[in-house]
């Protein structure tokens, strides 16, 4: 991809060499939300094409598509540093795009939200009762103790406790092996069709359409993580039964306290293996990180998804939030 030239500045492509930089700034402002990462966005850019530029000392990431210019996160470094961003940011867009409609900002946090709100420059509120800018919530993460998905103690848990069980009665032959990317991935991509095929068949047909659009963009995702894993740092733990493949799972550490799962399919037809893997993955990411929390990140929209996150009863729910502005 060229490098994008607008408003003095040098828009560059986002590719693996710019991990070191990203990184750099996000530690400037830690946050727990899954999609603050290099690894999250990078497996997720398949589809689209990213690009970044370091605007007042932050570090911003935009993504073309369909000719049109946004941000898939706002500003990333010193708060103060950021909130001054945005408004570069927006021209940025401006300049590029065929309406203001298209310019905006996602996957913005709650903390960035409150200090973008109430940011003052020489003594003036600059975004004074937003008159600008529309502020839109979005999906949200949903964030667990790990203490909580490795214990599952409680009567809160008693059907997962059962279904895990009912797993280890009925495939006494299961085993856990760390994911090899080489090892492995053959066996993963299969999973993945057999997941697809099995799930069509229980969608709701006003799902479908949105369905198959999140899919092609999560087999190019887990494409990805595969291709790149070792140099993205990412964790994960397959499942065996006998000597078939039935689940698989990737994740990485998001902020001190904080790991996130990236990814986890299960072969939909045998009952309990996605409670167990989840459980037996939460440990590896609880020992190697010594991680308080354990972020699963949204729904993307779908209720049944929903449902199943809320089941493990989560300890946060964060929202995140779209900011546009006024037309």
């Amino acid at each position: 991809m060229a490098i994008i030239h607008l408003k003095g500045y040098a828009l560059k492509p986002f590719s693996l060499e710019t991990k070191t930089i990203m990184e750099s700034y996000l530690k400037q402002y830690e946050v727990d939300v899954s999609d603050y990462s290099f690894s999250a966005n990078y497996i997720w850019l398949s589809k689209s094409s990213g690009f970044y530029a370091i605007i007042k000392d932050t570090f911003c990431l935009f993504v073309m598509s369909g000719g049109e210019l946004s941000m898939l996160l706002p500003p990333l470094g010193k708060p103060q540093n950021c909130y001054e961003a945005i408004l570069e940011c927006f021209e940025i867009m401006n300049e590029n795009n065929s309406s203001k409609f298209y310019s905006k900002i996602e996957y913005v946090c709650d903390n960035f939200l409150e200090g973008f709100i109430t940011h003052t420059q020489e003594g003036e509120v600059i975004f004074s009762s937003l008159d600008n800018y529309i502020i839109e919530r979005k999906l949200v993460d949903y964030i667990y103790k790990s203490e909580d998905l490795i214990e599952l103690k409680g009567n809160a848990y008693h059907t997962k406790r059962n279904e895990i069980n009912k797993f280890k009665k009925a495939y006494p032959n299961h085993h856990i092996e760390i994911l090899d990317p080489k090892q492995h991935a053959e066996a993963i991509r299969s999973l993945f069709d057999k997941w697809v095929s099995d799930r069509l068949k229980y969608i709701p047909k006003t799902e479908v359409d949105t369905f198959l659009d999140g899919i092609y963009q999560e087999r190019l995702a887990i494409k990805r993580s595969l291709q790149d894993y070792d140099t993205l740092g990412l964790d994960g733990l397959v499942l065996y039964i006998n000597d078939d493949l039935k689940g698989f799972t990737i994740g990485e550490q998001v902020c001190s306290d904080t790991a996130s799962i990236l990814v986890e399919k299960t072969d939909f037809e045998v009952l309990g293996c996605a409670q167990f893997i989840f459980q037996e993955f939460s440990k590896v990411l609880k020992e190697k990180y010594q991680c308080t929390y354990i972020n699963v990140g949204d729904d993307m929209g779908f209720e049944n998804l929903k449902k199943v996150k809320m089941s493990y009863r989560p300890e946060k729910i964060v929202p995140k939030y779209t900011i546009y502005q006024k037309i």
